[in-house]
């Protein structure tokens, strides 16, 4: 799956143009397109975004890309839109800013689209082969992978939920974002194991416990720990289930209280950490000591 044409497939024929005239280079190293009504559209490459030398663009543009995104069922996707994003064909996440639609728990949804920002999803196969050795030394444990945005949790994840499938345990993935799996029609796109269950769409809190009901996994992957994630967490360690999550954060810059009941808990055995310059990733892997 080229992660980078699937996003350019959802861009208006004009953009779509200015954005596959990249160099192969720059193709491959394309983090995200950002689209901004009444400016350039530009490609984000190692951090940093480049204009790709069309003109504004316009509400019309944005439009097109949603219809694109939620094969023209644009209102039957305001589930995705009360958390800000869409999930789109060939695992690409379409990020939404705009006016805020309030709603009793929060918001309602988007409306006067301003921006777009389509975040490209790539497997990258082998990724994790320096660290595999470390990660199961004495057994695979839970594993806590942390990292600023943009950075490659989710696919280090990907990675590490193939492999850990791929040996013959069973894993079960609640992808709230359809990134992980990128499963359309029950089949996932990108491949995560052959022991792997998938469910999509679903708040991790719902999910988790009925993965853990209808599946009995052995290894539970959520990517991104969000508010109220981790009492859902915690009772699937607490039941011998093995965790594999991602969350947001940087080294020094202390513990997130989205995952800081779960190191308090013991819930995780490694962590590893993702730093990312040039578009060079580094990991390094932190032994937190035996789960509880």
């Amino acid at each position: 799956m080229d992660g980078f044409l699937a996003a350019a497939a959802l861009l208006p024929s004009g953009l779509r143009r200015r954005a596959l005239a990249l160099e192969e280079t720059g193709r491959a190293a394309c983090e995200e397109l950002r689209l901004r009504r009444g400016r350039e559209a530009t490609a984000l490459l190692a951090g940093r975004e480049y204009g790709l030398g069309a003109g504004p663009v316009t509400e019309s543009d944005l439009r097109a890309v949603l219809e694109a995104a939620t094969r023209a069922s644009f209102h039957a996707a305001g589930g995705q839109l009360r958390r800000g994003f869409i999930a789109a064909p060939g695992g690409v996440r379409v990020g939404v800013c705009g006016t805020a639609v309030p709603g009793g728990d929060g918001m309602d949804g988007v409306r006067e689209i301003s921006s777009l920002a389509l975040r490209i999803p790539r497997a990258a196969p082998g990724c994790a082969d320096g660290i595999w050795p470390e990660l199961t030394a004495g057994g695979f444990g839970s594993v806590l992978i942390v990292s600023p945005p943009g950075a490659g949790k989710t696919t280090l994840l990907r990675e590490l939920v193939r492999r850990l499938s791929s040996t013959g345990v069973r894993v079960a993935a609640a992808d709230e974002r359809g990134e992980l799996a990128d499963a359309w029609d029950g089949e996932p796109a990108f491949d995560v194991g052959p022991c792997t269950d998938v469910m999509t769409g679903a708040p991790k809190a719902v999910a988790v416990p009925l993965l853990l009901r209808a599946m009995d996994p052995q290894v539970l992957a959520v990517d991104e720990i969000g508010p109220g994630d981790a009492v859902a967490l915690l009772e699937a360690a607490a039941g011998g289930v093995k965790l594999l999550a991602t969350a947001h954060g940087a080294p020094g810059s202390g513990e997130s209280p989205l995952y800081a009941p779960l190191l308090r808990a013991r819930a995780f055995r490694r962590r590893i950490w993702i730093e990312a310059s040039g578009g060079v990733r580094r990991y390094t892997v932190e032994d937190l000591g035996p789960c509880a």
